[in-house]
């Protein structure tokens, strides 16, 4: 090898360690203090999370197991990883360490085609960019798409909920008849049939309907849960409850969709002035400019 092509090969794999070394400071710096971490980490650690993926790692002896467990922690994310997992539904087609060996690849082969492309060396600074590539473009959009499945028809479950409540059912034996009559199971469905399975499992009702809240990452399943466990804390009517809540979503929602609507027509001038409005002054005064640019205006 010519020392000029072992030098790139050399700046190369400097470029891109620096790249993932200067990723990993940035992030470490920015990253929440342990105190300050999110109610939804605190929840999941008080109730026991299962077992993670990166846990079964650390006794392995494999190179690539030790690989891999090296850049999720250093990388910070072990924890980030479970949790986007359990929002996008814990899918069988992948696992949290299938997903850090996308962002690792992403991270790497989007800075060296950039340099095959350009063979200049800054371009490997690419590196974090392609490491956050996968978060932006597949997974961002897969977990919107399942919470906007989930909270469509959301009000409905609730008011089937109430209704069954008050023909005398108990909560959960309420949300099983509900699941079971389900023409189509949506991603609220399937949700709620795993929180009745995990409390036919041992779960206390209470820690199923907080991993209910975790798994959807929804506000509204949130206070939804909040409901039930004051309703149980408290003694109150949980029927009453329910369906206020419902009707406050549905005004929330109404509410929504208006201002939406309302910001419609300011959204329409920014099309309306790049491509209608010169479309027809175009038409209007090419006639006069021809005109003028042939002879003169006939008047």
């Amino acid at each position: 090898m010519s020392p000029d092509k072992l030098t790139s090969a050399l700046l190369i794999i400097v470029s891109v360690i620096g790249s993932f070394a200067a990723f990993t400071a940035v992030q470490r710096f920015f990253a929440p203090r342990e105190e300050e971490r999110s109610p939804i980490g605190d929840i999941s650690d008080m109730e026991g999370r299962q077992t993670s993926s990166f846990d079964k790692l650390e006794n392995s002896k494999n190179m690539w197991d030790k690989l891999d467990l090296f850049f999720a922690k250093r990388l910070g994310l072990e924890k980030k990883l479970e949790e986007t997992y359990m929002l996008l539904g814990s899918p069988p087609n992948t696992n949290p360490l299938k997903m850090l060996h996308l962002k690792l690849i992403a991270g790497s082969v989007l800075p060296l085609a950039a340099f095959a492309l350009t063979q200049a060396p800054l371009t490997l600074l690419f590196a974090p960019i392609g490491f956050m590539l996968p978060d932006g473009v597949m997974y961002s959009g897969r977990i919107r798409a399942r919470q906007e499945d989930i909270i469509r028809n959301f009000p409905t479950f609730v008011d089937l909920g109430a209704l069954m409540i008050e023909s005398g059912l108990d909560y959960m034996t309420a949300f099983d008849r509900i699941v079971k009559i389900a023409p189509v199971k949506t991603g609220l469905e399937l949700e709620i049939e795993k929180t009745i399975n995990e409390v036919q499992l041992g779960y206390s009702r209470r820690d199923a309907l907080r991993r209910l809240s975790l798994r959807t990452g929804l506000q509204e399943v949130r206070s939804f849960v909040g409901l039930i466990v004051q309703s149980d804390e408290l003694g109150t009517s949980l029927v009453e409850l329910l369906r206020n809540y419902s009707a406050d979503m549905r005004f929330r929602r109404l509410n929504k969709a208006e201002k939406l609507a309302a910001q419609a027509s300011t959204k329409m001038l920014i099309p309306l002035f790049i491509f209608i409005f010169p479309t027809v002054f175009i038409l209007m005064l090419s006639p006069m400019i021809m005109d003028l640019v042939t002879g003169g205006m006939p008047f």
